[in-house]
Order: structure tokens, then sequence, then C-alpha cells
């Protein structure tokens, strides 16, 4: 992939992904957390479904199994985590916390896929973490909606290495619409069991729901499974460092939620982290497992 278009990609998925957060706090003003995106992933893997009927489907159950568990951890898990945490926290500070993600697939692809990664990605990582940290600002502070947001980002990071480790083996699209369809019956099922589940339809909610189903789910997801499909997962995660500052940005635009001076040092300190992730990202497996491990990606 050439870096023009990686760039362009990467410029629209985090953008989706960020602007979801300030959308998704809008909606909760006319329904419940897990019941908004409930609807938003049906709707957007329903759409993804009827689009892809003539494309070539999963055969057998454990390949079925394994969209499932994507979509359990991708769609329900990453975003039920996200939007039930503004219930403490604020929307830019949500998506923050999601987006250590690059931290957590970096230590989680060492611990379990035998990654390597050099002493300049270590570096960029922790830059861009310091930088996560600094848009907080000094008003950081643990409570129910930080370690929630965490979980999220853990999530995000599993979610992730299984998109690269199987995503290969689907088609695309039809991967991105029925791990969709999976999430949202996961979340609505969640929202009947633990909410009083209800739906305020208006002009705004209809809205928040079509900006949610349309790009930060079905563009966002197909670019991101993309780009996984296409280039190391470190290095497109230490993208979505970007995330965070669309999240924080628009919350500002769409919300009012503060807007200080030192998101402007986070943000530099996140693009010196980026550059020093994508300086040498290399996979260096033992020469007497090399074939297997190239196999299984």
């Amino acid at each position: 992939m050439n870096g023009k278009k990686f760039a362009a990609l990467i410029w629209l998925t985090t953008f989706s992904m960020g602007t979801a957060f300030p959308t998704g706090r809008i909606g909760l003003d006319y329904t419940t957390p897990f019941m908004l995106l409930g609807i938003r992933f049906l709707l957007a893997g329903g759409i993804m479904a009827l689009a892809t009927i003539r494309r070539p489907k999963p055969r057998g159950a454990a390949a079925w199994g394994k969209i499932a568990l994507i979509g359990t951890l991708n769609s329900a898990g990453v975003m039920g985590c996200a939007y039930y945490s503004m219930r403490w926290i604020t929307s830019g500070e949500s998506a923050i916390l999601i987006f250590v993600n690059p931290l957590m697939v970096i230590v989680l692809g060492t611990l379990f896929l035998g990654a390597r990664y050099g002493g300049r990605q270590w570096l960029g990582v922790a830059l861009g973490f310091i930088g996560v940290v600094c848009t907080f600002g000094t008003h950081f502070h643990v409570q129910p909606g930080t370690l929630i947001g965490l979980a999220g980002a853990t999530i995000f990071a599993a979610a992730s290495l299984l998109l690269k480790r199987w995503g290969g083996a689907f088609d695309l699209w039809v991967l991105t619409g029925y791990q969709m369809l999976a999430g949202g019956v996961v979340l609505v099922a969640l929202s009947f069991l633990t909410e009083h589940p209800h739906f305020e339809l208006t002009f705004v909610s209809a809205g928040v729901i079509l900006w949610l189903a349309l790009v930060s789910s079905i563009v966002q997801h197909s670019v991101w499974t993309y780009l996984l499909r296409h280039t190391e997962p470190g290095r497109a995660s230490a993208y979505l460092f970007l995330a965070p500052l669309f999240g924080v940005l628009s919350g500002w635009a769409l919300l009012g939620e503060p807007l200080h001076g030192y998101v402007a040092v986070g943000g530099a300190l996140i693009g010196v982290g980026i550059f020093l992730v994508n300086r040498q990202v290399r996979r260096r497996p033992k020469s007497s497992d090399r074939p297997q491990k190239l196999a299984q990606l």
C-alpha cells in the first residue's frame, strides 16, 4: 500500500472513530447506552448483509464462530465500554482511554503472537501514551469510567490482533457486516438484561443513528479491517492515537466540552510517537518457526 493511500485511509478511519464519541453522547439523551449501540450495529450490519448477499460466505460453524467472537469484542465490547464509561467521564476522555489501544496491541502482540519491536517502537508508544495523558490535563483521576475505558482499550487490542490473524480467510465486506450484526445482537441482549431500554425518535436521534451506522460503523469498520489486512497491526494501531484528538475536538465543537492548550502538547507528543513507531516496525520470529508464523498471518 502506497503512502498516500495509507494516509488517506488512516485519516478517514480515525476521524470516523473520534466523532463517534460526541455523536453517541448526544444520542444518550434519547436512549440507553447498550440500546443505542445495538440499534447502530444492527442497522449497519443489516445494510452490509444485504449488500453482500451475493458474496462468498464462511463455511462451517467454526468460521461463523470466529466472526461472532470478533463482533462481540470489536463492536459490543469496545464500544459498549466506551459509551457506558460516558456515565462518569466526558466523550473526549472516553475516546482518549479507548485509544490507548496501540500500547495494548504491541504488548499483546509481543506476548501472544511472537512479534518483536525495536527500541524506537517502544519509545514511540511511550511518547504517544504520554501524549494521551497530556491531552487529559491535570484533572486526570481514576473513577469507574476510567477503568471501563481502559478495559475497552484492552478489548480493542485483542480484537485488532484477531482481525489480523483470522481476517484474511473471509471476504472483507462479509466480515464487516456480520461481525457488526453479531455485536448488535449481543448489545441488544445486554440492554434488556441490564437497562430499562427505550428510544425516543426525533430528528436529532434519527440523525445520530444514521451517522453512527453509516459513517462510524460501515465506513470505519470496513476501512479499519482493510488496513489491518494490508499492513502490520502495530503500525496501523499506532495511528489510532489520532482518534482521541478528533474525539476531543469534535466534543468541543458539538457538545461545548472544554478545549485546553495542553491538548496541543499532547498532540505533538502523539505525532512524534507515531513517527517513531513507524520508523522500524518489523517482525522477527525465530528462524525455526518462521514459516509457521508467516503462514498464520
